[in-house]
Order: C-alpha cells, then sequence, then structure tokens
C-alpha cells in the first residue's frame, strides 16, 4: 500500500503545483521598456486613445518612448491623455527621421545636429533620458564618428542607451565611452540579435556593470510551457537587477499583438521569486530613470 500511496502523494503534489504555477501570473505595474509611437501607428490604425487603452488594460504604467520620427514620443509626453491613463513616459531621441537613416545614421553629422536640438527643447514630459533605439547590422559600424560622438554624449549627460547590435557591437560601443564601459547605461534590446548564447550574455553583464538586457524578442528566453527556460531563469536569477522588459512596436502590426505580448511577460514572470518578477516586470528600469511607483 505505502508504494501506490506515494505515487498518489507525489501526482497530487504535482498536480497541485501545476495549478499554482497557473494562478501565479504576475500581478504588479509592468514598465515597457521598448516602446515606438511611429508615424504608421498615430497616422494609421493607433490613434493615442488606442494605444493608451491597450497599456492601461495591461497594467503598463510607464513606458520607455522613442519614435520615428520622434513626434510620436513628443505626442506620447505631451497629451493629456497620457496622463488621465496613468501612465509615465520617459522620452528618448530617436536617430531616425525616416528609413533611410537605419543605414545611415553612424556617419551622418546631421543625426549629431538633431540629437542635440531634441535635447536641448526636451519634452512635455521633461528632458530626454536616453538615446535610440538605433541599429547596426554591422558591428564595426560602432566606430563611425557619429557613434563615436553619441556614445561619449550619453556618459557625460548620464543619458541611457538603447542598442540593437550584436554582443561585438556593444564591446565596441562601450570602448568608445570615456570610462570605457563602466560608467555607460545600455539597454541592450533583445539581449543580443541573432541569439546570442547565454554565456556571452553572462561574460558582458559581468564586464559592465551597468549594462541592462531587454528581453523582446529573444530566441531561447522561454520554453513550450511559456515559462523560462532553465539557462535563462539561470541567468536572471544571477542577475535580477540588469533586466527589463518591452513591447518593442516596431511595426503597426505588433500594437495588435500587444495584449498577448504583456500576458506573454505575466506568465513567466510569475515562476519568478516574487520579489525578482517586480524588479524585472518594473523595479529595474524605474530606479534607472527614478519613476515613482504607481
Amino acid at each position: 500500500m505505502k508504494a501506490p500511496l506515494a505515487r498518489f502523494v507525489a501526482a497530487a503534489t504535482l498536480g497541485l503545483a501545476a495549478c499554482a504555477a497557473l494562478a501565479a501570473d504576475y500581478a504588479g505595474p509592468l514598465f515597457d521598456a521598448h516602446l515606438h509611437y511611429n508615424v504608421e501607428a498615430y497616422d494609421g490604425p493607433h490613434p493615442l486613445d488606442d494605444v493608451l487603452a491597450r497599456m492601461k488594460r495591461n497594467g503598463v504604467r510607464a513606458i520607455v518612448a522613442n519614435s520615428r520620427p520622434n513626434d510620436g514620443t513628443h505626442k506620447l509626453a505631451a497629451s493629456p491623455q497620457t496622463q488621465a491613463a496613468g501612465v509615465t513616459v520617459v522620452p528618448f531621441v530617436r536617430l531616425y527621421r525616416n528609413r533611410d537613416d537605419y543605414n545611415n545614421w553612424f556617419r551622418d553629422p546631421g543625426i549629431y545636429t538633431m540629437v542635440q536640438s531634441e535635447l536641448a527643447k526636451g519634452t512635455a514630459a521633461g528632458p530626454f533620458r536616453g538615446i535610440g533605439e538605433f541599429h547596426l547590422y554591422d558591428s564595426a559600424n560602432a566606430n563611425g564618428p557619429v557613434a563615436k560622438q553619441l556614445m561619449q554624449l550619453a556618459e557625460e549627460k548620464q543619458l541611457a542607451v538603447l542598442a540593437h547590435v550584436d554582443d561585438a557591437a556593444i564591446d565596441l560601443l562601450m570602448a568608445n565611452t570615456p570610462s570605457r564601459g563602466q560608467k555607460a547605461r545600455v539597454i541592450w534590446a533583445h539581449t543580443g540579435i541573432g541569439g546570442t548564447p547565454v554565456a556571452r550574455v553572462d561574460q558582458l553583464m559581468a564586464r559592465y556593470p551597468l549594462l541592462m538586457g531587454e528581453l523582446s524578442y529573444r530566441p531561447g528566453l522561454t520554453c513550450e510551457d511559456g515559462q523560462l527556460c532553465p539557462e535563462w531563469r539561470t541567468l536572471l536569477l544571477k542577475y535580477p537587477g540588469r533586466f527589463v522588459i518591452g513591447s518593442d512596436t516596431w511595426v503597426v502590426q505588433r500594437w495588435q499583438y500587444y495584449d498577448e505580448l504583456m500576458k506573454g511577460y505575466r506568465a513567466w514572470l510569475g515562476g519568478l521569486p516574487p520579489d525578482v518578477a517586480q524588479r524585472i516586470a518594473w523595479g529595474n528600469a524605474a530606479g534607472l530613470f527614478g519613476v515613482s511607483p504607481p
């Protein structure tokens, strides 16, 4: 009788654990640290009331806003609707006036001039707090003249940098800062492109004390059950203060899946210790930008 009883108890325990996991979705506020409000969205199917409603019903209480062109960020920052929705806007200067700038910004002196102009005027929500998101499809372009200028400027003004780059470019960008990466506030979009190995992410986290990983579009982050894959769970527990979440609404279609994206985050955040979940969902980004609890 003992063996069947033991099997019954084990099965019941597993069943209860599974039910608990399903019921344990993270329920606190979310900080969307990688959001775009591009011209195709605000001049198309997603006016301000639409995107703010999506944030509000998903418990998104703060965002890093960066847009092509920067008009989208200014719209979010200036609108009374944003305040009424309870959403705090942390504005970043994006480097793209148009799609052509994606491939040329790092050598175009006009981009540096534009960034300086935006920083000087700020937004209705206050000063710009960062630069980016920018892309480097060839890591060597991290040594382009404008890229060097912007990395130096960001560190001098204590601005964060949201960079969509590979791991080699992280090292190059960091080398172009006055502190050689020791004081650089870089948010690594997607925590690498092309599935940077977890061991390499770990190495860079150890090398650069303020580097943060943003987790949208991250291959291998979650497994079939929607929970963190083991190696990522281990990494997030090792560096609980170094990761943030984001929607990356880079195309109009991405807005249509905003609810699903946020539900996915809540599911795997619920599988982490509550204090770690709160930090990744909200606290890390809020601490970086001095955003008060909602």
